[in-house]
């Protein structure tokens, strides 16, 4: 299963230490595009690199789609560097991080990117439509299709990377050393949803803001858990930020791109962060669960994770 086929290469407890060091490193190397474009724009202009280490500042100094491409490109190397580690340092083929099937589930890829695509798109119309004060249209067709050229291409690298690294790679590193399901989903979730923490949206909305992203650490934890794989993960969370990439943004938000809609509305942190979690999440499940006929709640999300039993060594007899 998912987690189980990790014993079958190399899972030292030591290996997944180094491998996170090194997947950390080739992520932080991929930034240094964005510093340094950003460092050299501040110089050009006389400005103070002070501003350089403010996170909202930051974002605003290059042009939003050049920061939109610089900022995705670190995640992009992030991704090599998972691939690196688990083909060399593993010896594991990437596809027994995606899933335990014989081989990569595309349809439910599709499904997952759909069915929050779908759902996103309907609601900020009625959205849209319902409180028409709250936003600005800004389309320009210029910006917006260098816009969408970057995010078709660099929000799945972003996505997957995450997902890789954290339903991935973590999660199995985690399922074979401490031989369970709960733990590594209860880590993956919380260190996921924690490292949000330093987004411009905690700053507006504050600390409730992280029920939300360690609430879909969980959601997209329990989908690769119980799906036997990560494919439905993959789309679900390339679906999510590609349609709000591409549909709306704010000033408040860490992607702000030249998308379709602007949000205008001075934002409350009330029932509207908790909605997804404790309501949304749970249909998106139950719809997952209908579709893919789901069973084992119990055994798949807190069950034991055993090692194969080894081959018994023929003794030879003189």
């Amino acid at each position: 299963m998912y987690i189980k086929q990790a014993f079958n290469y190399l899972h030292d407890w030591w290996r997944y230490v180094v491998g996170v060091i090194i997947i950390f490193i080739a992520s932080q190397i991929g930034t240094i595009p964005f510093v340094l474009a950003a460092f050299f724009k501040v110089l050009a202009d006389g400005g103070n690199l002070n501003d350089l280490q403010d996170q909202n500042t930051l974002m605003t100094i290059l042009d939003s789609n050049l920061t939109l491409f610089l900022m995705l490109l670190g995640f992009a190397v992030g991704l090599v560097g998972v691939y690196l580690v688990v083909k060399y340092l593993h010896k594991q083929p990437f596809r027994t991080v995606t899933t335990s099937r014989k081989k990569t589930d595309w349809g439910r890829f599709w499904f997952g990117f759909g069915l929050i695509s779908i759902v996103t798109v309907v609601l900020t119309v009625l959205d849209y439509y319902g409180n028409p004060d709250d936003y600005v249209l800004q389309f320009e067709a210029i910006p917006f299709i260098i816009l969408a050229i970057i995010a078709i291409i660099f929000i799945p690298l972003q996505t997957s990377f995450e997902e890789y690294l954290f339903r991935g790679y973590i999660m199995q590193g985690l399922g074979v050393i401490f031989k369970n399901r709960w733990l590594p989903l209860l880590v993956t979730s919380v260190v996921f949803g924690g490292l949000h923490f330093f987004n411009p949206e905690v700053t507006k909305l504050g600390p409730i803001i992280m029920v939300y992203y360690i609430g879909t650490g969980f959601l997209l934890g329990i989908m690769t858990l119980m799906d036997e794989g990560m494919e439905l993960a993959l789309g679900f969370h390339a679906g999510n930020n590609l349609v709000g990439v591409l549909l709306v943004t704010a000033d408040w938000t860490v992607f702000q791109t030249n998308s379709i809609l602007k949000d205008v509305s001075e934002p409350s942190a009330g029932f509207d962060i908790l909605l997804p979690v404790v309501i949304m999440y749970p249909i998106f499940l139950g719809i997952m669960a209908w579709r893919y006929k789901w069973t084992g709640w119990g055994e798949k999300l807190f069950g034991k994770v055993s090692a194969p039993p080894e081959e018994p060594t023929e003794i030879e007899i003189p």
